[in-house]
């Protein structure tokens, strides 16, 4: 929002521009964690039934998205549009979990998340943000184990439905640093770029999803020497810069003569990262909570969508929306509803209506919100009740009045003694929905199979990983720590 963004130093002029010509969600609930949301976005479900609500970051995983799921891309898909994924995808380095095995046409996506371009690197420890990891820091003396700390995973990928991947940008021999990620964040955009006219020109609707790295900035990922905005904080900075890339996609959607039939979504994936605060330049908003917490800060995140014609511009919206509930809404637009699978829960409400007719339209008004695959809070309208651990007394949930204390810090003495049984209520239910369909187990195997052209070094790793691990189907590895 432009006067929050004054208030904190932060320039965004793409991005309020967007607002400025469509819809603001003010109450956008994505999961806390990024893996959760993007699985919750494509599958429409929250990501605990899929088995995939934990994030992973020390490559290599072995693990990855369930094909038995039905993604956003395969609906679109089968109601015949052309489908692109650029960026960001973090959900699996097995053959299976890869984006162009999950409904998409052409994708070109790093295998990993941002850890492996930022805290696993020589500059990260020059910086103290991590230590003691590349080989250069290991002690020759005492590191026995020479297997302990794995490196030349694969970097980034491209490819088509049904073929191989092609790993780009890194030669062997080769490790990745700091301008590394810069540069590949910035071949990202083109490619972004490059879809988006290649598919405005076909002769079908498309899809194109499109998620940046940045502004992940563990370190500087951005021109080091000059401030991007008055905050000058490195993710502060590093969202100017996805904020110029919005503006350049917007500009192109301009060029492109498509801007009056295209819908435009921008939004957050979670909040910020409590390592992270203050010097990035985020901290906590409105809201209190991190990354990784059911606090509203961990789940509340900025979204903007435009849609000419149909999205009046400027339209506030304080309807609760859940990040699944795109899964549903996109599929009704695209005219596959019928393609919705009816043998699981599907969480994702249709919130079409909110669209078409703007605020007060919404279908939704509760969310339970996970840490992990624990329940642990539960929000139904303006109310939110905070689950007590096992074994505690459940008169000691704490019960919170959103609208009164949106940060959460002063749980109600008695005025919402009256909430806790409705609360238990839909507690129950939720619980007794999934004992009927329980969560499933994600997919596991073999990292990087389908990948054509694997470095040396690369292979002998994974022969390493498969030796030292066995059977790649009883190990996950790289499961992230609590708030990460």
């Amino acid at each position: 929002m432009p006067e929050l963004n004054r208030i904190r130093g932060g320039r965004t002029p793409s991005l309020d521009e967007l607002a400025k010509e469509g819809i603001t969600f003010t109450r956008f609930y994505a999961e806390n964690i990024c893996t959760s949301t993007r699985v919750a976005f494509m599958t429409g479900r929250y990501a605990v039934r899929t088995g995939m609500e934990l994030t992973k970051v020390t490559p290599p995983e072995g693990v990855g998205f369930n094909d038995r799921e039905v993604t956003l891309a395969e609906l679109l898909s089968d109601a015949g549009y052309a489908t692109h994924h650029i960026g960001k995808w973090h959900m699996g380095d097995i053959e299976e979990a890869y984006p162009t095995s999950q409904g998409f046409d052409y994708a070109s996506f790093p295998m990993h998340n941002q850890v492996s371009y930022s805290f696993l690197l020589r500059d990260a420890e020059i910086y103290g943000r991590t230590t003691s990891f590349t080989p250069t820091t290991v002690d020759p003396d005492y590191g026995l184990d020479k297997h302990f700390r794995l490196y030349d995973w694969v970097t980034q990928v491209e490819g088509k439905r049904g073929g191989k991947l092609r790993e780009w940008g890194i030669q062997p021999g080769e490790r990745p640093d700091i301008e590394f990620y810069k540069n590949v964040n910035e071949r990202f955009q083109e490619q972004a770029l490059a879809s988006l006219r290649e598919l405005a020109q076909g002769d079908k609707p498309f899809f194109l999803n499109y998620w940046p790295q940045i502004p992940v900035a563990i370190l500087n990922s951005t021109d080091d020497g000059r401030c991007q905005t008055p905050n000058c904080g490195r993710w502060a900075n590093a969202m100017s810069l996805v904020d110029g890339y919005i503006g350049e996609v917007l500009e192109e959607i301009e060029k492109l003569g498509i801007a009056d039939n295209t819908i435009v979504m921008v939004m957050g994936d979670n909040g910020p990262m409590k390592q992270e605060i203050p010097a990035s330049g985020y901290s906590e908003w409105l809201f209190r909570g991190t990354k990784g917490q059911a606090l509203e800060g961990g789940h509340r995140v900025g979204a903007f969508l435009r849609w000419p014609g149909v999205v009046e511009g400027g339209t506030i919206s304080g309807d609760m929306v859940f990040v699944s509930d795109l899964y549903t809404t996109f599929a009704r637009i695209a005219g596959n509803m019928d393609g919705v699978p009816r043998d699981r829960i599907i969480d994702g409400v249709d919130q079409t209506a909110i669209l078409l007719n703007g605020d007060t339209r919404g279908r939704r008004d509760y969310i339970h919100l996970y840490e992990v695959d624990q329940l642990k809070a539960t929000v139904k309208q303006n109310m939110k009740i905070h689950w007590p651990a096992p074994g505690v007394n459940p008169a000691m949930a704490g019960i919170f009045n959103l609208y009164w204390d949106p940060r959460e810090d002063n749980p109600l003495k008695y005025q919402g003694v009256w909430a806790g049984t409705p609360f238990v209520r839909m507690r129950v239910q939720h619980l007794r929905m999934k004992d009927k369909f329980p969560d499933w187990t994600p997919a596991r195997g073999l990292p990087y199979e389908g990948v054509e052209n694997l470095r040396p070094e690369t292979v002998e790793m994974v022969d390493t990983w498969r030796k030292l691990y066995g059977d790649a189907r009883d190990v996950v590895l790289g499961v992230e720590s609590a708030g990460n």
